[in-house]
């Protein structure tokens, strides 16, 4: 048979890559800091009180929690006041991600983000979180009492269609104060949610018996 009257072979189908999966959470490690993280806490004689429990939507449900961010153990003590079952996996500063304590936060479910731009890669990860049903952590301030709220806890939960659980922290006397509020839909607009949560988040950081937004 001539070239000319050779039939052409179909190329070979592109088989797209397989999308890695969420980060696992290893529940002895995760409850494990948890408890640890917790010591400080009680050798300084204080204790935790939380605040609205019947706000956080049952587990295997995707969500996004965002709190406001005073101190080191924020991210412990959130974990420590949610309900059984709801395994809080936050999107960490990339700095604390060194041997050692950066294999311990993997394990518990966290993963690394680049705090100087805006991490795609951090993103990704978060909505496939969301995706397994997951519980992802995001300080929308970005630092400790940051002022500027980031407007990727609203992106991330538009495209995660996942609502927003709004958590105050606070100090009242010897008690760490955790108050969830009510669930904020990921609708509306980035601007948009990401001032409600703005000014949510503001009452839920407050005094105790000020009025909620």
């Amino acid at each position: 048979m001539s070239d000319a009257a050779r039939p052409e072979r179909a190329a070979p189908a592109q088989v797209p890559p397989a999308e890695p999966p969420a980060p696992p959470v290893n529940p002895r490690v995760y409850r494990l800091v948890v408890d640890v993280t917790y010591l400080p806490v009680l050798l300084a004689g204080q204790h935790l009180e939380v605040h609205g429990r019947e706000h956080v939507p049952p587990p295997g449900t995707p969500l996004v929690v965002a709190a406001n961010h005073v101190g080191a153990l924020d991210p412990f003590l959130v974990a420590r006041a949610l309900p059984p079952g709801r395994y809080l996996q936050f999107m960490a500063k990339k700095e604390l991600f060194v041997p050692g304590i950066g294999h311990i936060i993997r394990a518990g479910g966290s993963f690394p983000v680049d705090r100087s731009g805006n991490d795609l890669v951090a993103v990704r990860t978060a909505l496939r979180v969301l995706k397994a049903g997951g519980t992802v952590g995001i300080f929308p301030q970005g630092t400790r009492g940051g002022a500027e709220m980031q407007g990727g806890v609203a992106l991330i939960a538009a495209k995660g269609r996942a609502p927003i659980l709004p958590a105050g922290i606070s100090r009242r006397g010897k008690a760490w104060v955790i108050r969830f509020g009510e669930p904020i839909s990921p609708r509306g607009g980035i601007k948009a949610v990401t001032a409600e949560l703005a000014e949510v988040l503001t009452g839920l950081s407050g005094p105790l018996g000020d009025p909620l937004p």
